[in-house]
């Protein structure tokens, strides 16, 4: 076969943007892929996707926009290619740019990119631009390119999930699936410092609803406002693991001389989340954890600024044995077996809702998120989130009125689905954050309808509205933004209700946006900016 040109992966792209019927991008996916070479497949998959270097790999491009345009507007100093592109010429070409470091590493990564894109023609640089920026907007993400990878190879879509759950890397997965079908993914183990992808939660906010799914009770657990890790170890060796895959053992020195020091098994897999820790011993907000946890100079210095402490859930491997099929309360039974109770997250395992109630007031007056509401048989499976695992939260909202709204992208598009969100202050309204969460189909119609009949101005991607529907937001947290005018901003905000039956002045104001954000603190420590 010869090599397939890039021509035919952009023209993919701008099919696969074209459709919001899920099906039909599976089959414009599954025919696609079933006529590339066996070397392409892994490189096809991450492009399509936006991903460009799997999951756990550190590498990135680090073009930012000017270099992009620079590249646009640099003319045909350089020619890279002689022949048309291909799929491998434009990924091996991004994996240079990836590579180059180093005094110069500038200059060559404009260099190769312009090469690219000078070889490319206007329907391929579109999708090369968005391939660098990770914003592909076709509607395939990982999970729509799972199912397409099991139906070009004729496999159960489940197997294609646990080898991704085993190796963390898509393209590679894809190729196995291609290439040797149901006996090759089958034959793929989890191997000792390559992370497993994590299993997900759906939300509810009603006990009694999660007890009766769960068959009469279930196992509740204190939901931590802190980052999920992910620890191998064998013997003195210890590696740590963000939720995303990539390797943060470096950021938690402490971490790791906490496992090596109290863990009870030195060939394990173990998951839990680590908690910033301020004044008193409360948890400090997720934000300032993150100043810790993505600190790559100086980590002593923050070690002692930041400490950290370590809330093991669950043991995914241990002593040569992967557990993944084993039913939860099998695991945490082996998990309490090698962990002192102080490492553990707190834990109760009944069908009384008031009981549960209860506790999810003491999770949140101890300055936690919630609970986590775990089904007793259930098996650990990656990425498709079920009604086997349940995020239990308080609810709190804000009626704010929708200042803006962005044209959507992939199964969105043609609908303003992105809404600027502001609450009053005084006689204008402030954005705190955005969203595209929490409507259906046709309440995102009904809203792309009623938002251009309050258009006021059109910037590129964005209408401009006047200031007149409210929506009842909820959210996970305040946090202080140096992003929106207002100096705040709403972590995982989402649409509850649209309220026709309130104007703009019946919005929240930025003053109660400001009390919501100080009463935070009533079960959280601060840090100082």
């Amino acid at each position: 076969m010869a090599p397939t040109p890039f021509s035919e992966l952009a023209a993919l792209c701008r099919a696969l943007e074209a459709t919001r019927k899920r099906k039909e991008k599976t089959r414009l996916l599954a025919e696609f892929l079933k006529g590339l070479e066996p070397g392409e497949v892994s490189p096809a998959v991450l492009l399509v996707v936006g991903s460009v270097f799997p999951e756990f790999d550190s590498r990135a491009l680090e073009v930012g926009w000017r270099t992009v345009k620079g590249a646009l507007k640099g003319g045909k100093q350089t020619t890279l290619f002689s022949e048309p592109l291909t799929v491998m010429r434009v990924y091996e070409t991004l994996e240079r740019i990836a590579d180059a470091e180093g005094s110069g590493s500038r200059r060559v990564k404009t260099g190769l990119l312009q090469g690219l894109l000078n070889e490319a023609d206007p329907g391929e640089v579109e999708v090369l631009v968005r391939i660098i920026f990770g914003e592909m907007r076709i509607g395939v993400n990982e999970g729509v390119m799972l199912e397409c990878v099991a139906e070009a190879a004729g496999v159960e879509s489940s197997l294609v999930r646990r080898a991704l759950m085993m190796t963390g890397n898509l393209g590679r997965v894809a190729e196995l699936a291609l290439e040797s079908g149901a006996a090759g993914l089958g034959g793929v183990e989890m191997s000792l410092f390559t992370p497993l992808k994590p299993m997900l939660a759906s939300m509810s906010y009603d006990v009694a609803e999660v007890i009766e799914a769960h068959g009469a009770e279930s196992a509740f657990e204190f939901k931590l406002d802190g980052a999920r890790i992910q620890i191998h170890r064998r013997g003195a060796e210890v590696r740590v693991f963000s939720r995303r895959l990539s390797d943060v053992t470096e950021s938690l020195p402490d971490i790791v001389a906490l496992v090596q020091e109290r863990a009870g098994s030195e060939d394990v897999v173990l998951e839990g989340e680590v908690v910033a820790i301020g004044e008193g011993g409360k948890p400090l907000p997720f934000q300032d954890l993150m100043r810790r946890f993505r600190r790559v100079h100086d980590v002593e210095v923050m070690v002692e600024k930041i400490p950290l402490s370590l809330h093991l859930f669950d043991i995914l491997y241990m002593d040569g044995a992967l557990l993944i099929d084993e039913p939860y309360t099998k695991r945490r039974e082996l998990l309490e077996g090698i962990c002192p109770p102080e490492l553990l997250v707190q834990q109760i395992v009944t069908g009384d809702v008031e009981r549960v109630e209860g506790f999810l007031r003491e999770a949140v007056e101890a300055g936690h998120e919630g609970l986590m509401a775990k089904r007793l048989d259930s098996v650990y499976s990656p990425g498709k989130r079920g009604n086997r695992w349940f995020k239990l939260k308080p609810v709190e909202t804000l009626d704010l009125v929708v200042a803006a709204a962005d044209w959507g992208y992939g199964r969105r598009t043609g609908w303003l689905s992105n809404y600027h969100l502001s609450a009053r202050d005084g006689g204008e309204f402030r954005v705190i954050g955005k969203t595209f969460k929490g409507l259906t189909d046709e309440e995102f119609l009904w809203m792309t309808e009623r938002l251009q009949a309050l258009k006021i101005r059109e910037t590129p991607g964005t209408v401009h509205v006047s200031p007149e529907l409210v929506v009842e937001v909820a959210f996970n947290e305040i946090q202080r933004s140096p992003h929106y005018p207002s100096g705040f901003a709403l972590r995982f905000a989402r649409v509850t209700r649209i309220r026709e039956d309130k104007g703009a002045g019946d919005a929240d104001t930025l003053d109660r946006v400001r009390t919501l954000f100080e009463a935070q603190f009533r079960f959280k420590a601060r840090m100082d900016p």
